[in-house]
């Protein structure tokens, strides 16, 4: 792998003991210093000043569907709440569609993720609620990430009697081998606490790791059963008690704050000022789904998480890197210590303050995945 040196960079944010104004990459972190130390390289960058940090971590979202559910939207914005039932809407939608098409909408927003400084992205399942649809959507998902998700528990199919036999059974069985994760929409209107742990205590009895949609539209065990089982991660966490608070912040388990969901949904924004306050661990994810968050952007849920979720701009960059990497249970990523993965991102502004100080704006100016420009 050909080295490269990268120079004239404004600010380096590491998240680890190194700093300096330059670095050496491979596919890993080599070396991070001062430019007049740098060792030799095979090639060189200027950053032009650009601040340099760690690629984004996206820890949660949807890509594998067909169709939009931009009328909903408008009627959401027109006064009409958000009940999570349009779902089945993308369900038909994506069982209707090719694989062909569905690789080619997913591998579109991939790369938009990528151009924005995504390097990692988790992908669910979750839109096709049948045996054959859910394993398709996972062998879709992992052409473009090894982090998948079965989600084959996202609603109940009105067409299926005793679902969570299916899902616990020939479904998991098809599904596992493209899988990494396993996770569940535990929620009013989906899965009660009782069948959520069953689904995802199957799912770990198969070797998938768990994490869980939890807390999303109202107060429920789902964070408190998400740490019981050791999830990797609880995620919406919008309505939390403050014994939620208090197990999350006492445990490995990641509170995965979405607040591109929120703000398409207009509803009340998760008080990430109270969890770090608490001490628990914070990540910050798209969501990226045709229906609640259609957005691939973590810089838009940057300035979001400042400006509505009480984060400062470190806070909220680090939960978009180590914390997604956190999330995932990754320490080779959301950071650029050495030895770590090269993904990084060189931004057309001096400090990274300017992802939440100018919204709105493309500030990622050059994004490098295992060292190499994409």
């Amino acid at each position: 792998m050909r080295s490269l040196l990268i120079t004239n960079i404004g600010e380096l944010t590491t998240f680890s003991d190194h700093d300096g104004d330059a670095i050496l990459v491979s596919d890993r972190v080599e070396w991070i210093g001062s430019a007049k130390d740098a060792p030799a390289a095979d090639s060189h960058l200027d950053a032009g000043g650009g601040a340099v940090l760690p690629g984004f971590v996206d820890s949660h979202s949807h890509l594998i569907f067909a169709g939009d559910r931009a009328a909903e939207f408008a009627a959401r914005m027109a006064g009409e709440p958000y009940t999570g039932g349009g779902i089945r809407t993308t369900v038909e939608a994506t069982r209707a569609a090719s694989d062909e098409l569905l690789h080619a909408n997913a591998s579109h927003l991939v790369h938009e993720a990528r151009r924005q400084g995504t390097t990692t992205i988790e992908i669910k399942s979750g839109y096709g609620l049948d045996t054959f649809h859910e394993a398709r959507s996972l062998r879709i998902a992992s052409s473009f990430t090894e982090e998948t998700t079965f989600l084959g528990a996202h609603v109940k199919p009105t067409d299926t009697e005793d679902y969570v036999s299916l899902v616990t059974g020939p479904m998991l069985a098809e599904c596992a081998p493209f899988a990494k994760w396993i996770d569940v929409f535990c929620e009013r209107g989906a899965f009660d606490v009782d069948e959520t742990r069953t689904i995802l205590t199957a799912g770990m009895k198969a070797g998938l790791l768990p994490r869980v949609h939890a807390n999303q539209l109202t107060f429920s065990q789902g964070v408190q059963l998400a740490v019981e089982l050791d999830c990797a991660s609880a995620d919406h966490c919008t309505h939390l008690s403050d014994a939620d608070v208090d197990a999350l912040a006492s445990s490995n388990t990641v509170a995965t704050l979405l607040p591109g969901c929120e703000f398409s949904t207009r509803s009340p924004y998760p008080d990430a000022r109270r969890l770090i306050d608490a001490g628990a661990t914070v990540a910050i994810a798209t969501d990226c789904n045709p229906g609640s968050s259609y957005t691939s952007s973590i810089p838009f849920c940057i300035a979001v998480a400042v400006r509505e979720m009480r984060m400062t701009p470190a806070e909220a960059i680090w939960s978009a890197t180590m914390g997604g990497a956190k999330a995932l249970r990754r320490t080779d990523i959301g950071h650029l210590d050495i030895g770590a993965q090269a993904d990084l991102i060189i931004l057309d502004a001096p400090s990274s303050i300017h992802l939440a100080y100018r919204p709105g704006v493309s500030l990622v100016k050059q994004v490098l995945h295992k060292g190499v420009p994409s």
